[in-house]
C-alpha cells in the first residue's frame, strides 16, 4: 500500500498547507510548471518526489525532470506527463501513447482545472490535479491524496481551497 499525493503547476510557490495535506503520503507526484528546482527540492526535502517538467520551466529543471515518465507503484503502471488532456480530449501523441502503453493510471496537469474522470475505453483513471500555486487563472488551489492498494485505487481526497 503507497499514499500518493498529486500536485501541479506550483509555479514556484509551495503554499504551508501542501506540507500538511501531504504529511502521511509515502511520495509526492508533480505534473508539471514547477516554477524552478528551488521548489522541486523543498518537496524532495520533506518526500520522495516524482515529477516531470512544465511548459514553464526553464532549462535546470527540464534537465532533472523529464517531459514523460512512465513507471510502477504497488501493481498499478503509471504516466505522468504535464500537458496531455483528459478522456475524450487527449493530445494526438498522448493518445497513442496511452494506447501503446496501457497505463491504469494517466496524470497531467497544464489546464489549471481539477478533473478525476475514469476512461472506460481506454481502461484508466486520469487524475489532474488542478492549480497548487498561485500564479494562473484558476480561482482554487487544488491538490488529490489518494492510496494505491495493489492495483486498487481508493481514499481519494481532494484539497481545494479559494485563492486569495
Amino acid at each position: 500500500m503507497k499514499r500518493i499525493g498529486i500536485l501541479s503547476d506550483t509555479h514556484g510557490v509551495l503554499i504551508p498547507q501542501v506540507f500538511d495535506f501531504f504529511k502521511d503520503v509515502d511520495e509526492i507526484w508533480h505534473a508539471g510548471d514547477i516554477g524552478n528546482i528551488e521548489t522541486a527540492e523543498r518537496l524532495e526535502a520533506f518526500k520522495p518526489l516524482r515529477a516531470v517538467h512544465g511548459n514553464i520551466d526553464d532549462h535546470i529543471v527540464r534537465l532533472q525532470y523529464p517531459e514523460d515518465l512512465f513507471f510502477q507503484v504497488e501493481d498499478v503502471h503509471v504516466y505522468m506527463t504535464h500537458i496531455g488532456g483528459y478522456p475524450g480530449h487527449y493530445m494526438p501523441e498522448v493518445r497513442i501513447l496511452l494506447q501503446d502503453k496501457k497505463p491504469e493510471l494517466y496524470v497531467c496537469g497544464h489546464s489549471h482545472i481539477l478533473k478525476v474522470i475514469y476512461d472506460q475505453k481506454l481502461q484508466l483513471l486520469h487524475i489532474n490535479p488542478g492549480a497548487a500555486g498561485t500564479s494562473g487563472f484558476h480561482k482554487k488551489i487544488t491538490m488529490v491524496r489518494m492510496v494505491i492498494d495493489g492495483k486498487t485505487f481508493k481514499d481519494l481526497e481532494i484539497f481545494d481551497k479559494p485563492r486569495g
